[in-house]
């Protein structure tokens, strides 16, 4: 299960006050229609703000298609973006490109209410089940939610990445000259390693 790291409240306020993926519903039909939305890097460093992942550089793509089914709306799409995060073992930058499919069905926030306990286990079924509320469907939570489950828990730049390597540490070439590659401020301590070794 990966970590879920919650955006400060005034993040979450500003992209609630301001959706970025919002779709009115008297647009929609049961025929369905197509839409095609930037997601833009900054809206995203603001979606993943006080996680380690940021976008990599360039915006992305939410391709939908919603269609009424009753009071409720269907969505079939692609998110596509690209992140990084600081490898686990090396700490440089690991990308993370997002290919995801969405399938949801959101209904209206009316009919889509949790029973009244602390802990309440949703089913398969109403995982995919989004509420939405007033003449708009958002779609901003979808997308945040989807980023952050393609962030690994261990994120690597490559599978057979060494880690940090330095002088006398493990993974670090034992042919190298040491003294050369040592802090010359470190010097007498390593004299005083070696004289201790004699």
């Amino acid at each position: 299960m990966r970590p879920w790291k919650i955006p400060p409240p005034f993040a979450m306020a500003e992209l609630q006050r301001h959706p970025e993926f919002r779709v009115p519903v008297s647009e929609l039909d049961v025929a369905g229609k197509d839409y095609d939305f930037p997601v833009r890097a900054s809206w995203v460093r603001g979606a993943l703000e006080g996680n380690e992942a940021a976008p990599a550089g360039d915006d992305g793509r939410l391709e939908v298609r919603l269609s009424k089914s009753g009071s409720d709306v269907v969505v079939h799409g692609r998110l596509r973006f690209e992140l990084t995060a600081p490898c686990a073992r090396c700490l440089e930058p690991s990308r993370i490109p997002v290919d995801e499919k969405l399938s949801l069905l959101m209904v209206p926030a009316s009919r889509n209410k949790a029973p009244d306990v602390e802990e309440y286990e949703f089913t398969p079924e109403e995982a995919d089940v989004v509420p939405f509320d007033g003449d708009n469907v958002i779609l901003d939570d979808v997308v945040r939610d989807e980023l952050v489950l393609q962030i690994p828990m261990i994120p690597l730049c490559s599978e057979d990445c060494p880690g940090m390597s330095a002088p006398g540490v493990s993974g670090a070439d034992p042919t190298e000259d040491t003294k050369e590659s040592v802090d010359p401020r470190l010097l007498p301590l390593l004299r005083f390693k070696n004289l201790k070794k004699e």
